[in-house]
């Protein structure tokens, strides 16, 4: 077993928290067939049946759930010895995830999340991707959906609703003109839409979310936007209705252990105070000039 590393064991992890390969997805990036692979992998290396396999999922197997037992001791003790690291360090990190959007608001609202007479930093990462709290990657995440995992706390800060927009007065002579993440960017449902339904409009590529709202502003096409993002734009101005087949919760996620920090907490409540101060925002009510 000296050969095993310790991303094999958090794989092992996220494949017993979320009772199969397709809950490991998420968390790891990987696809199905490797987390598959890994896991026979695992249970050859250390000689023993981790997982009864069915068609509904990934149950432990005594040994599973003695080796995940196991874990969940050296992820607490690798807690304690990232906690003395940053109190020897002076300054404490609170790691936020978050997808681009979300992350915009924060960054345009960054002072009220952490300001100079507080006693720790900022570090945001910004992607599409699921935020993974697991294996403490992240102190805090934002998730379109509640957390399955027993070790993640949660708190439900409202509905998000999506909408097209385009440059305010805009009018295409031709065909509408659309622009879109690239496919295999596309991992929010919100970016897949223009694929799945306006796929022969598309006109535009791009490899970043963030640049659908500056094209749009510059008149090159329509998009999907967050009506918290579009709405707040008054030279922007939506194409159609809400797509309600869009609209999801938000959570803010933490991990259990953590959750408790000062540090993590007031940071917790401060995000959930601005996230909730916009929720209107965020459910598509739109302001006066929209």
């Amino acid at each position: 077993m000296k050969n095993i590393t310790w991303d094999a064991y958090q794989l092992f992890l996220d494949v017993a928290r979320g009772g199969g390969l397709t809950g490991a997805v998420g968390s790891s990036g990987l696809s199905p067939a490797t987390i598959g692979r890994r896991m026979l992998d695992l249970e050859g290396q250390i000689g023993r049946l981790l997982f009864e396999r069915s068609q509904t999922g990934y149950a432990l197997t005594g040994d599973g759930q003695a080796l995940f037992d196991q874990l969940l001791e050296m992820e607490a003790a690798a807690r304690k010895v990232d906690s003395w690291q940053r109190d020897a360090q002076g300054m404490s990190v609170v790691r936020i995830a978050a997808g681009t959007w979300v992350g915009w608001l924060l960054s345009q609202n960054m002072p009220t999340i952490c300001s100079q007479r507080d006693p720790f930093r900022i570090d945001l990462h910004l992607g599409e991707r699921r935020a993974s709290l697991a294996h403490r990657e992240s102190d805090i995440g934002i998730r379109a959906f509640e957390p399955e995992e027993v070790n993640l706390a949660a708190i439900k800060t409202g509905d998000v609703a999506y909408a097209a927009y385009q440059a305010r007065n805009m009018r295409f002579a031709g065909p509408q003109r659309w622009i879109a993440v690239a496919e295999d960017e596309a991992i929010s449902a919100y970016l897949r839409w223009p694929h799945q339904n306006r796929r022969d409009e598309i006109a535009f590529t791009v490899s970043r979310p963030r640049s659908l709202h500056d094209l749009v502003l510059a008149g090159s096409g329509i998009a999907v936007l967050p009506c918290f993002v579009g709405d707040q734009e008054p030279r922007l101005e939506r194409v159609g209705e809400e797509i309600a087949e869009l609209r999801h919760r938000q959570w803010i996620v933490m991990n259990n252990a953590d959750r408790h920090r000062s540090e993590i907490r007031t940071v917790v409540d401060r995000m959930t105070r601005l996230l909730k101060s916009h929720a209107d925002l965020f459910a598509g009510k739109r302001p006066t000039y929209a």
